[in-house]
C-alpha cells in the first residue's frame, strides 16, 4: 500500500535549519555519489523517472512543485519522457484555471499544481533551499568540493530515522540523524517498498529517498547540464585566449626586448 507524506512530514523539510551537517554535532548527513555531481556529471535519466513516479505516488498529497512546468518532463536533460507520456501524465491533475474560474485537466503547458495545503512547502526550489554540507567557521570548503548537497540533505532526512520515539510535551518525537536537533515530529514518511518500479530498481528506503532527492534536485535546478557544458567552453575559450595573448605579446614586445639587449650590449 502506498504511503503518504504527511503534513509534518513534508513541513518539516521546509522548517528545518538551512545546514544539517553540523556544527551541533547532532546531525549528519550522508555524501551520497549522485551521478550529477562533479564538473561533468549528469542526471540519471531513469533515476529522475523514479523520483517522479515517488513524487506522484507520494509527495503529491500535500507539496506542489508550482514552479515547473509539466512539458520540461520531455527534456533531454530531465525525465526524457516522450510526448504522448507527458500529454497522459499530464491529465493526471487538475488546475485552476482564472478565466473559467474552476478547476480543469491540466495540460503539458500548465505548471504543476500548487500545494494543496497551504501550510505544505512547495518543493519546487527545496533542493536548492536547504544545504547539506558546511566547511570550517562557515568558509563553505565542503561546499566548494561537494557541492551545496541539498539533495544529499533531502535523502539523509527521508531515511535518517533510527525507529527511536519519545513523547514530549504531549507530541510524539522521531529520532532522526539528519534532523538538527535529532528528533523530529514527523513519522517515518518512507518504509521501504512504498512504490513499485518497473525497471525493478531497489525500492528500499535509502534508493526511494535518493530518488525523490535527485528528482528535486532536477526541479531546483533542471538546465544544471547547460549550465556545467557552457562553463567547460567558456574555461576553454578562456584557456585559448588566454594563449593566443601570451604569444601575442611575445610577438609585439620581440624587437624592443631585442634593442634593449643590443644596447646592454654596447
Amino acid at each position: 500500500m502506498i504511503r503518504k507524506l504527511t503534513l509534518s512530514a513534508l513541513t518539516a523539510l521546509a522548517l528545518s535549519a538551512s545546514g544539517a551537517q553540523a556544527a551541533e554535532g547532532e546531525s549528519y548527513v550522508k555524501d551520497y555519489a549522485f551521478s550529477f555531481e562533479g564538473p561533468f556529471g549528469a542526471y540519471d535519466q531513469m533515476q529522475l523517472q523514479r523520483g517522479l513516479q515517488v513524487y506522484t505516488e507520494v509527495c503529491s498529497a500535500c507539496h506542489g512543485l508550482q514552479y515547473v512546468p509539466i512539458r520540461t518532463l520531455a527534456d533531454e536533460g530531465g525525465p526524457g519522457l516522450p510526448e504522448d507520456q507527458v500529454r497522459a501524465y499530464a491529465e493526471f491533475w487538475e488546475v485552476w484555471d482564472d478565466e473559467l474560474r474552476d478547476y480543469r485537466t491540466a495540460a503539458p503547458a500548465d505548471n504543476f499544481p500548487a500545494s494543496s495545503m497551504q501550510t505544505a512547502p512547495d518543493l519546487s526550489l527545496m533542493a536548492k533551499a536547504r544545504a547539506g554540507f558546511h566547511g570550517p567557521y562557515g568558509l563553505g570548503i565542503n561546499q566548494f568540493f561537494k557541492g551545496m548537497g541539498g539533495a544529499e540533505y533531502i535523502a539523509s532526512l527521508l531515511a535518517g530515522y533510527t525507529g527511536e520515539e519519545k513523547e514530549e510535551a504531549g507530541s510524539i518525537l522521531y529520532e532522526n540523524t539528519a534532523f538538527p536537533g535529532g528528533w523530529i515530529s514527523m513519522a517515518p514518511p518512507l518504509h521501504g517498498g512504498d512504490v513499485e518500479y518497473a525497471d525493478g530498481s531497489s525500492t528500499e528506503v535509502e534508493a526511494v529517498a535518493q530518488d525523490v532527492a535527485a528528482f528535486l534536485m532536477w526541479t531546483a535546478e533542471p538546465q544544471m547540464m547547460a549550465r556545467k557544458h557552457a562553463g567547460f567552453v567558456g574555461v576553454l575559450f578562456l584557456g585559448l585566449l588566454t594563449v593566443l595573448l601570451y604569444l601575442t605579446n611575445k610577438k609585439i614586445w620581440a624587437p624592443v626586448k631585442g634593442r634593449g639587449k643590443a644596447h646592454a650590449a654596447e
